[in-house]
């Protein structure tokens, strides 16, 4: 059975391995449909999803009605939607989906950054909203934190409110707490790339920061995308003639507290 997009053909496969008993549900591949309308777009999407496990690209759709169908064939659990399709609004698919009894969760990738496109999705129950242009660990750190979320829902048996109250607590806490320092990284030097990039006049990349700082440009890149990742800090990419684009962050808001705090010892 077959779902296509225009330029490329999405197979449904049976998922390997789904034995009864045989390992937990949270750890079973976890479906997902990339829909975009440009193919090489999705051709990317497809190959940074399937870089993070438990996650199996069944399937891909390039406009809505594509995707309607490509869902009732392939069954995903993951739709990845962009928002500007040739035939529909991508945030009018979802409740077409959810009145043909599709309960497949929908994660936005676009680059929609119209504040009533955000809220809307918001309206819609998406389970996160990632702006093109992105790259892979932008992706990485969804995909894995919404398995994570994906597998307590799925692990709970509830039993009283407390059972409820504990699930909607911890996305909420993965939502809005950040993390602390991953292991290697020191406060200080956090400390100091952080005012580096507040004090910055506009965006700021890692070969940059690094002279700034005075610390290697690899450090500089991990500090920024740690910045990144908890929220401090936006990424930009810069298109020069040739070559991969250049990431440029801009100060968001401090990162401090728990986020700076070293990483527990074992």
């Amino acid at each position: 059975m077959t779902a296509t997009s225009g330029t490329s053909d999405a197979t449904a496969t049976a998922a390997p391995g789904e034995t009864p008993g045989e390992s937990p549900r949270a750890a079973a591949p976890i479906g997902v449909l990339v829909v975009d309308d440009d193919f090489m777009v999705a051709r990317v999407h497809r190959a940074f999803v399937e870089r993070v496990e438990p996650f199996r690209v069944v399937g891909a759709a390039g406009t809505g009605e594509q995707a309607l169908t490509a869902v009732g064939e392939l069954r995903p659990d993951l739709v990845l939607l962009d928002l500007y399709l040739p035939d529909v609004f991508g945030l009018d698919v979802i409740p077409r989906l959810r009145a043909a009894g599709h309960d497949c969760d929908v994660m936005v990738i676009s680059a929609a950054r119209e504040a009533d496109a955000v809220r809307g999705a918001v309206r819609h129950g998406v389970v996160d909203y990632l702006l093109k242009p992105f790259e892979f660990e932008d992706l990485r750190v969804r995909l894995e934190r919404y398995a994570a979320q994906r597998g307590r829902l799925l692990g709970t048996v509830v039993r009283s409110q407390a059972d409820v109250d504990r699930v909607l607590a911890g996305a909420a806490a993965q939502a809005a707490a950040a993390p602390a320092l991953p292991k290697g990284m020191s406060v200080e030097t956090a400390g100091l790339v952080e005012r580096t990039l507040r004090e910055a006049d506009g965006t700021l990349s890692a070969s940059e920061c690094a002279a700034l700082t005075g610390i290697s440009r690899v450090s500089a890149r991990r500090y920024l995308e740690y910045f990144h990742t908890v929220g401090g800090a936006d990424v930009s990419l810069r298109y020069g003639v040739a070559g991969r684009p250049e990431r440029r962050y801009r100060f968001r808001g401090a990162v401090t507290g728990p986020a700076l705090r070293p990483a527990a010892r074992p």
